[in-house]
Formats: C-alpha cells, sequence, structure tokens
C-alpha cells in the first residue's frame, strides 16, 4: 500500500514536470520586426504638399492684388 502511494507521488511529480516543461521546448522567439524604410513616396507626398501650399500662396497674392489696385506701388527717384 506505502509502495502505490510513493509510485503514485513519483507519477505526479514527474506528469507536473512533464506538463511544465514540454509546452517551453516547443516555444520558439518569434524574429524581430523589420526596421521601417521610407521608399521614397512619403518624401514625394511631402515635397508635393509644399508645392501646393507654394500655389496657395501665390494664388492669395495674385488675386489679393487684382481686388484692391488703389495699392500700387509708384517708386519715383
Amino acid at each position: 500500500m506505502a509502495t502505490s502511494r510513493i509510485l503514485f507521488g513519483v507519477f505526479a511529480v514527474a506528469a507536473l514536470l512533464l506538463s511544465v516543461s514540454l509546452p517551453a521546448v516547443r516555444a520558439q522567439s518569434l524574429p524581430p520586426a523589420p526596421s521601417p524604410t521610407s521608399d521614397g513616396t512619403s518624401i514625394d507626398q511631402g515635397i508635393a504638399y509644399v508645392l501646393m501650399l507654394v500655389a496657395l500662396v501665390l494664388t492669395y497674392l495674385i488675386h489679393a492684388a487684382d481686388i484692391f489696385p488703389a495699392f500700387e506701388f509708384d517708386i519715383t527717384l
């Protein structure tokens, strides 16, 4: 009777150790994510936004000069 209790305890400890250690054996670490690289499209988009802003400012200045012709500069030396 005592032998069966000892044998049961040994199997219980072995089962506990195997259940804890076996999933760790199959565990794999994930490879690191690749670093983000720029393929030039974000740079092109930034340049396009700047050019559109310059065109907007120039359009505003040209039309503002057409609306208020009284503000002409008279440069005489």
